[in-house]
């Protein structure tokens, strides 16, 4: 692939990718992190190695033109721009891999990958108090904030829940097709009980693909998320604060309408 013609310095565009179990989604943020048009998605390669995945991306975000930078949600832990673990991919190369050091050779643009679930969270938080994001698709995803500051990660999805099943078996995309839509949520109205309990959150966002078929009636500080934060999320991991130090974890923000206490 041809390297991408960069736009104007003074007002950068940014790629937003979300990398998913099913699908791949991008889109190009202007400078205050709205859309420039609708994203592009496709079908996650199967096997999802880094290569396939790599291949799918670079075709997947040929026409959508100019960007100067490239923020990244993935689907496991990432540190410093390289993949820990990759569940829902289920390809072990991904463990160690350098994604941006991979995608930044072939772009010549600065990258930051995230965890997805924090990129959502980062999409759709306030900045004030606790607040807790999960996405509901091919697994469960999770991140906490407090007051805007992004906790280390924590991989909730691999950790068990009820008869030794983990998040990811009990109410990731397969369990939904298994046990049906009925069951489902109510498998994800206990999920939501126990995060309440556990964490003790001011709010909890649901996002990722199958948020929408909840049909249960929520709690008053439980919100539903559009999809399109996983994308909108990217354009905070360029907070200027945080200069050439991004390392995988988020300073605090102003995020709009926060107000520091006086």
């Amino acid at each position: 692939m041809a390297d991408v013609d960069k736009s104007s310095k003074s007002a950068p565009l940014t790629l937003a990718i979300d990398i998913g179990g099913s699908h791949l989604k991008a889109s190009v943020l202007d400078p205050a992190g709205v859309m420039r048009g609708e994203a592009v998605r496709v079908e996650t390669p199967d096997p999802a190695s880094p290569q396939a995945t790599i291949a799918a991306l670079l075709k997947l975000v040929q026409p959508l033109g100019n960007f100067d930078r490239a923020s990244i949600g993935f689907p496991g832990v990432v540190r410093a721009g390289s993949i820990f673990t990759a569940p829902t991919l289920r390809d072990k190369h991904w463990d160690g891999f350098d994604l941006a050091g991979a995608l930044g050779r072939v772009w010549k643009r600065p990258i930051r990958i995230l965890n997805d679930a924090s990129v959502q969270g980062l999409g759709a938080i306030k900045g004030e108090g606790l607040e807790c994001a999960i996405t509901l698709g091919t697994g469960l995803g999770f991140a906490l904030f407090d007051h805007g500051r992004l906790a280390p990660h924590l991989e909730l999805s691999q950790h068990p829940v009820r008869k030794n099943k983990t998040y990811n078996e009990y109410v990731g995309h397969a369990a939904l097709e298994s046990v049906g839509k009925s069951h489902w949520n109510k498998r994800v109205s206990r999920v939501i009980d126990i995060l309440e309990t556990v964490i003790n959150y001011d709010v909890l966002y649901v996002g990722g693909g199958n948020a929408r078929l909840i049909n249960f009636k929520l709690p008053d500080n439980v919100r539903i998320v559009p999809n399109a934060a996983g994308i909108t999320g990217g354009i905070r991991l360029w907070d200027e604060r945080w200069g050439n130090a991004f390392v995988g974890s988020a300073p605090p923000f102003d995020a709009p309408g926060r107000q520091e206490a006086e």
